[in-house]
Order: structure tokens, then C-alpha cells, then sequence
């Protein structure tokens, strides 16, 4: 099994990324978390199967849930094959829980999954602590985003000695 390396380590093996998130979000703080999972849907995200874009986390009773992540069902699966879009519990320790419950209470703010990965063989997802963007917010950023690349790409030109 080969292993990616990116945002969540080099000894982690993602399975989804949610690229989309961080354009339309402003991340305040992100969290790990494992997933309960049934047997077919790891064997699906062993197969680099699964989609975060629909994807929000709730708080219902004191536990975590998460919703319209789509994991498709497993070709080989038989009459036990789990629902595609099912809410799925996750595991945080109680201050955790407390913490986002506190900022979710606050207008504006949202979870979202950002990442689905395996780490040491167990399905983990990183969720974040989030408000949404303006379309302003959006645009600022790419201007900000851009301005960025031209400084690095005339200090990359001054470097290598070449003038406009």
C-alpha cells in the first residue's frame, strides 16, 4: 500500500481532501478525530473511495456526529453493505467536545471535515472549527494569494541575477 504524503503527515495515507473548504472558510482550529466505521466502508476507503464535500459535523446528546460524507459502497460488499451517505459517529475526548460545542454556539461558526486519512491503520478525520467567507473575504484572498506568487517570482528573478 503506497503511502501519500501531504497536509496530515508523511506516514499518513489520504483518502479525501475537502480542497474547497478553505476558499469558502475561514479555519479557526482543527481537530483529529477517529470514525466508527463498519467493515465495508474501510474496506471502500482502503480504496481511496469517500467524498467530503457535502460533509458537516453536529453535536447531538454530547456526541459528535458526521454528516453527508459520502462513501461509496464496497464493490464486493454482500447484503452487509452500509448505506452510502449514513451519519457516522466520531471520537473526541470530552474537552474537545466541550470546545467546539462553546464555538458552534456562536453565530457564524461551523464544522467541517477538511481531510480523510488513515493513520496507523485506523480511519481518522480532520475536522475544523470554522466561519464562513464573504464573497469579498474570497476575493481578498486570491488577490492576497497572487500578490504572494508575483513577490516570490521577482525574488527568484533578483536571485538568479535577471532584470524586467
Amino acid at each position: 500500500m503506497s503511502k501519500k504524503s501531504g497536509a496530515a503527515g508523511p506516514e499518513h495515507k489520504v483518502v479525501a481532501s475537502n480542497k474547497k473548504a478553505r476558499h469558502d472558510y475561514l479555519i479557526e482550529d482543527t481537530f483529529e478525530a477517529g470514525m466508527v466505521l463498519q467493515g465495508t466502508e474501510v474496506k471502500s476507503l482502503r480504496l481511496g473511495r469517500a467524498s467530503l464535500v457535502d460533509g458537516f459535523v453536529d453535536i447531538e446528546n454530547g456526541e459528535v456526529w458526521l454528516h453527508g460524507v459520502h462513501i461509496p459502497e464496497y464493490a464486493q460488499g454482500t447484503w452487509t453493505n452500509h448505506a452510502a451517505r449514513r451519519k457516522r459517529k466520531l471520537l473526541l475526548n470530552r474537552a474537545e467536545i466541550d470546545k467546539i460545542e462553546r464555538k458552534v454556539s456562536e453565530k457564524g461558526s461551523t464544522v467541517i471535515p477538511l481531510q480523510l486519512y488513515f493513520v496507523k491503520g485506523r480511519a481518522k478525520v480532520e475536522i475544523a472549527l470554522a466561519k464562513g467567507k464573504k464573497s469579498w473575504d474570497k476575493r481578498q484572498s486570491i488577490a492576497t494569494r497572487e500578490a504572494d506568487r508575483e513577490k516570490q517570482v521577482e525574488l527568484g528573478r533578483r536571485l538568479k541575477g535577471m532584470r524586467d
